[in-house]
């Protein structure tokens, strides 16, 4: 190594102490003034219409145009795009389907589980996942006891749709955290 490269790493290292790091102001978590709200899931409908609508452009033109054109069909229009259209039309009649109104929103959730649980909840988080074919939106929430060291903890699985409990896991909190109280 250099005295120039070692200067500059002894300078950047006396540099280092007085940089202080800090999230740029989009990113900042103290601006938010409105709560944050889940995507809904009804929004798959719209690519299932440009899917359904280009598979149909896709069979209109492998059946329009016809035999009495071999150059154009077979360059540009063959049994392929017939077979990609179908494919679309399959795949945006699933996601219409399975764009389901999530009517159930995830404070809903937490509180549905907080009541299904039969203890008193401290801390509690849920998460968005898809049970079935049809990808039906079921909230995953974990929830801790409200005591300094949870004695309990449960998951519950919540629709999304209308906030029936499907399953709900509770059990004595395994975890030991006596050494992490300051």
């Amino acid at each position: 190594m250099n005295d120039d490269h070692a200067n500059h790493v002894a300078g950047e290292t006396e540099r280092d102490d007085e940089v202080r790091d800090s999230l740029p102001e989009d990113l900042d978590p103290s601006a938010v003034t409105e709560p944050y709200l889940f995507p809904n899931n009804s929004r798959r409908r719209i690519p299932a219409v440009l899917y359904v609508l280009i598979g149909a452009v896709c069979i209109l033109a492998s059946v329009l145009i016809g035999e009495d054109t071999p150059v154009v069909k077979g360059s540009f229009v063959n049994n392929g795009v017939l077979v990609a259209g179908l494919v679309l039309i399959l795949v945006g009649l699933y996601h219409a389907q399975a764009g389901w109104d999530l009517s159930f929103d995830e404070e809903q959730a937490l509180q549905a589980a907080a009541r299904d649980v039969g203890f008193p909840v401290g801390h509690a988080s849920a998460q968005l996942g898809w049970r079935g074919l049809r990808s039906r939106p079921t909230w995953r929430v974990l929830l801790y006891s409200n005591e300094p060291s949870p004695a309990h903890r449960g998951l519950v699985l919540v629709d999304g749709i209308d906030g029936e409990i499907i399953d709900r896991f509770v059990e004595e909190n395994p975890e030991d955290w006596t050494d992490s109280r300051n």
